[in-house]
């Protein structure tokens, strides 16, 4: 992790791309439209650690529909900016077999981490898995998957802030960020 001194500076010379009250009403829009689409099915909930954790926590309280959550932990990061091998850290414990399955996740960027999520998840029986990010980047290019539920979209820049980090600094900040230009 980057030191406090170099976050500090990284977050003054940063842009602010989505203001905190944008932030919180993407939440509340992601929260009705999967209520519309999965509040009859008992889903199971899978947060994608870490990135995850900040949707997550103020997305679940807004489901008003009985569910069963649990998380996974996979990574292509760590503390670089750019993606790398799939790392398993930890998977889930809830069985999947037959079952409707949101993933949530910070965001949807490459979308190689979440198309090996969604796969792993078919493969073990889950009877349809969703997809809802926060964040989804337009990288001005086809992804291997794409998300069923997105909160905003972004430019293909490195953002932090609202579950992402920089250098494993700011997941929580109430908005999000993008490194200066430069």
């Amino acid at each position: 992790m980057i030191d406090a001194a170099e976050a500090r500076r990284i977050l003054a010379e940063a842009e602010l791309i989505v203001p905190r009250q944008e932030a919180a009403a993407a939440v509340r829009r992601l929260a009705k439209e999967i209520s519309a689409a999965l509040g009859d099915a008992c889903p199971l909930v899978l947060s994608v650690m870490g990135g995850a954790v900040v949707v997550t926590g103020q997305l679940l309280p807004l489901l008003g529909f009985p569910l069963e959550f649990d998380y996974l932990h996979v990574s292509r990061y760590g503390d670089a900016t750019r993606g790398g091998e799939l790392d398993w850290i930890a998977a889930p414990r809830a069985k999947v077999a037959g079952r409707s399955v949101l993933l949530v996740d910070d965001v949807l960027d490459e979308g190689i981490t979440l198309a090996a999520v969604k796969q792993r998840l078919l493969e073990r029986g889950a009877r349809e898995c969703r997809i809802a990010v926060f964040a989804d980047k337009d990288l001005g290019r086809a992804k291997p998957v794409a998300a069923d539920f997105v909160g905003v979209r972004l430019p293909d820049r490195y953002v932090f802030g609202f579950g992402m980090d920089v250098g494993g600094a700011w997941r929580n900040l109430p908005e999000v960020y993008a490194l200066k230009r430069g």
